[in-house]
Formats: structure tokens, sequence, C-alpha cells
């Protein structure tokens, strides 16, 4: 006699091969693993983009950034190590900008000699390409070198500057430079105006460094007046 087993049908496979009852307690898969599927595929699509991706953190440093008209120190020292410090002016962000320099003038010279050697001392550091830093951080000159200064000639004032070249001649932005380098040393007046004229006979002004000039040599020229007897 056979006997017959009854299966429940709870327990009976389906059509999909496991029990109903085990089916209905799995999870979703995609939940657990889509994280991970999302590197690679960010990879992919970094690749696509023509970047190449990295695991490791990238620092290229902070942006570089430039100080116009600002000079170190070791710099500064160097200019002014041996010598009579003086300051130049030269231009820097469309402005004249002073800087130390240092000029050689020799002991016991005579005041009217001394003020053309002190002239073409400073004519001299103007006309010099400015120092890798200085360029670095923005001056230039517009004083071209081969210029010469003398004195008084004839019945010219005591305290006259002759130029090689003509002060009209020059470029507003170079002789705002000569004329307020000249205006804060011995080669000025007392009241700190500039005595210039070109070559003997040419007639002689007397130049002002004013505020103006300073601040936009290459459109305000530096006041004048005429000079009698010249």
């Amino acid at each position: 006699m056979t006997t017959a087993h009854f299966t429940p049908e709870a327990a009976r496979p389906q059509a999909g091969g496991a029990p109903r009852s085990r089916r209905a307690s799995r999870r979703p898969r995609s939940a657990g693993v889509g994280p991970w599927l999302a590197v690679p595929l960010l990879a992919v699509l970094l690749a696509g983009c023509g970047i190449r991706s990295t695991q490791v953190p990238t620092d290229f440093g902070p942006a570089p950034s430039r100080v116009p008209c600002a000079l170190s120190g070791p710099d500064i020292s160097t200019q002014t190590s041996h010598g009579v410090p003086v300051q130049v002016f030269l231009l820097c962000s469309a402005q004249l900008v002073t800087v130390d320099r240092s000029v050689r003038i020799p002991d016991g010279t005579a005041e009217a000699a001394r003020r053309v050697l002190v002239a073409q001392a400073l004519l001299d550091e103007l006309a010099e390409t400015p120092s890798t830093p200085e360029q670095q951080a923005g001056y230039t000159t517009d004083v071209r070198g081969g210029m010469t200064v003398g004195g008084p000639r004839g019945q010219d004032p005591e305290d006259t500057l002759r130029l090689s070249t003509t002060p009209e001649d020059l470029t507003p932005a170079a002789l705002g430079q000569i004329v307020c380098t000249f205006s804060d040393s011995a080669a000025a007046r007392d009241d700190g105006t500039v005595v210039l004229g070109g070559p003997a006979p040419a007639p002689l002004r007397s130049y002002e460094c004013t505020p103006e000039v300073r601040a936009s040599p290459g459109t305000e020229a530096p006041a004048s007046t005429a000079v009698g007897d010249s």
C-alpha cells in the first residue's frame, strides 16, 4: 500500500525554483551595492572626458601673487652697502616711487663741484637697468644712458645744472624722474627746486617736483618757470 506524502502549498517549489517564504525574506541587492558601483562608474565617466582619475588628493599650492612696488630687505641693503645713501625715483605702477641707492662723493669736495658730482651720480643711477628684484616688483626707468650733467656757464645762476640733452627733448616720465630725484638731494636749491637747462646757451627753467608729477609722470610734466639771465 502506497502512502501518499502531503506537501504543504507554501513549501512547493514555484516557477522561480525557490520557496515563496524564502523569496519573500530576501532584500533587494541593488540597495546594498549601489555606492560600490558608483566609484567605477565615475572613473569611466572621467576617463571619457579626458580627465585621469586619482585616488590621491592633489595640492598645487596657493595661487602665485605679485605685490607691485614692494622690494625685499636683502636687495635694499645690498644697494646701500657702500657710499652715501640716496634715493632715486623709478617708475612703478604708472607712478614715481623712491628706491634706495648709494653714491660715492670724494671727501672735501667744494659745494659747487659737489652739486654737479651728486647730480651726475644720480643721473647714472636713474639710467641703470633696475635690478632683478626691482624688475620683478614692477620697477622701470625712462631715463636713457649716456646723459651727462654740468655746472653753470657764463651768467648762469650758481646752482644751475645743464644736461647734455635739452629737458624739453626728454619724455615727461624721464624729466619727472630727474627733477624729483634732484629735488630731494644736494643737487637742488634750498627750496627744493631744480634749475635745469640743455647745453649752453639753451634757456634755463626752475623745475618743481609736485604730487601730480609723482602720481602721473607719464602725462604730467614737472611744473617750471623761466629763469632770467640765462
